[in-house]
């Protein structure tokens, strides 16, 4: 996975996300959503087969870098978890 800052301001981060399609977006837009100093937390891909995703997150005053450390350490976190429930049941 590849990211590149298009525009950074105090409260707004857009970015693409090389190498990543819908399933990660939207995990990490659904994600973010539950940040509550998350205002806006979008993506869109302009093609389905060639495009790269474009993300815009912005906060009201919340870095947006930080809250997208948060959400992403929230979905490692959950992933852990899952991993763990499912090793343990598959036993």
């Amino acid at each position: 996975m590849e990211i590149n800052v298009i525009e950074e301001k105090k409260n707004r981060l857009s970015f693409e996300i090389k190498g990543q399609g819908n399933t990660f977006c939207n995990l990490l837009k659904d994600e973010l959503w539950n940040d509550k100093h998350v205002t806006i937390a979008t993506y869109t891909i302009k093609h389905p087969l060639l495009g790269i995703p474009f993300m815009i997150v912005e906060t009201d005053g919340k870095s947006p870098r930080q809250a997208l450390a948060s959400a992403a350490e929230r979905i490692a976190n959950k992933a852990d978890k899952l991993r763990k429930e499912f090793k343990k049941e598959i036993k």
